[in-house]
């Protein structure tokens, strides 16, 4: 974990990375069985991680280039071709409570397990602050009362990405969801659910508690 006193910088190369022509044919297999079995799924444009260091001035350099969804999503650990997403989460809090969502059964990650919500992956065109002020009000409903305040970087090598965490003071706690959770809840800081993703236990601690 690298924790961050001022935003993380990110230093996106031109062009997009593609992965070994060998391994295209068994991508294309993948990529369309998760389609059939999937409707949800669709093809777009993450930020591959190529590296990430401490910067020495409170922050982190993140070196990335663009790459195909698909390529990152047929990942499994027997066929893994080294695609690392820039994701972001947010710590949301309202009125001392903190806000957690079960995910669903047709995200890629982590299905039907408890994480502080919202969380999403960031796209070449958008910025990290915005991505996860999006995915809060799509799969939330909430409205920030402050912009967001990145606080750390983390790596999740289960689902095989960097996530920037967000500090996220909310309006209100009125909650509408959609597809990424099966249920929206808020709870205390010491009401933690039992089955939880992995890396929600790295960012519990960062919980203002």
């Amino acid at each position: 974990m690298i924790h961050l006193r001022r935003p993380a910088t990110l230093h996106i190369q031109d062009g997009v990375w593609v992965p070994p022509a060998a391994t295209l044919d068994e991508i294309d297999k993948r990529w369309d069985s998760m389609c059939a079995s999937n409707p949800a799924c669709f093809d777009g444009e993450l930020l591959h991680v190529l590296g990430a260091q401490r910067n020495g001035c409170g922050g982190a350099n993140v070196h990335l280039i663009p790459c195909s969804y698909r390529f990152f999503a047929v990942q499994t650990d027997a066929f893994d071709i080294g695609v690392r997403s820039l994701g972001a989460k947010g710590i949301t809090k309202f009125d001392g409570k903190y806000l957690w969502g079960k995910r669903s059964d047709s995200v890629l990650n982590y299905q039907l397990v408890w994480e502080l919500a919202p969380a999403g992956c960031v796209e070449p065109t958008v910025k990290p602050a915005t991505t996860i002020e999006l995915e809060l009000q799509e799969e939330t409903g909430l409205e920030l009362a402050r912009p967001p305040k990145e606080i750390a970087l983390i790596q999740d090598p289960i689902a095989r990405t960097w996530e920037l965490i967000y500090e996220l003071q909310v309006k209100s706690s009125d909650l509408s969801g959609n597809h990424e959770y099966t249920e929206l809840c808020w709870r205390e800081s010491g009401d933690v659910p039992t089955e939880r993703s992995p890396i929600t236990n790295d960012v519990l601690t960062l919980l203002d508690v």
